[in-house]
């Protein structure tokens, strides 16, 4: 079971960091261009050859979210518990948060009608959503540490105590 536990702790691992390489991905190369000059930017958005990005975060989430609830209930009685329920906790809060302000604020902006002028107002909500995304992701990544702190812990079961 130990095997089992620790090859799903490096399952979850992979995934929850495939999460943040995507997040950074898209600050890196594509959140730069279509927060730029709003609505003017979002071209690449709209019409028939968009950018489908939900491709890849609709089915990531769900995915790294069974995969920690699966590698938590495994490692439940060991010392490595802690350094997975934490990264899980703070991960499906925001995931909450995500789906409660990012993609709604996101949708918003990026589905406004295409224009060559410049909307001071949605280009100052983009960088705003800019911003919070990049704290998000910085949380990410320190949960990200924790995660894989806790894959360098013995799989040993925790000690108890006797009365």
């Amino acid at each position: 079971m130990q095997n089992i536990g620790t090859f799903l702790l490096i399952l979850a691992s992979i995934s929850f960091i495939t999460v943040i390489g995507g997040a950074t991905y898209e600050h890196l190369a594509v959140v730069p261009v279509w927060s730029a000059a709003v609505p003017a930017s979002l071209s690449m958005f709209q019409g028939e050859y968009r950018l489908a990005a939900e491709n890849f975060w609709i089915p990531i989430h769900p995915i790294t979210l069974l995969l920690f609830a699966v590698s938590l209930a495994f490692n439940w009685r060991t010392k490595r518990r802690n350094f997975i329920l934490i990264p899980f906790v703070g991960y499906f809060v925001i995931l909450i948060l995500t789906f409660l302000y990012f993609v709604p604020e996101l949708m918003a902006i990026t589905q406004s009608s295409f224009s060559l002028n410049i909307d001071p107002e949605l280009t100052r909500r983009a960088q705003t959503w800019e911003l919070l995304s990049l704290i998000r992701l910085a949380v990410l990544v320190f949960l990200a540490s924790v995660l894989l702190f806790g894959l360098s812990r013995l799989d040993v079961p925790e000690e108890t105590t006797a009365n």
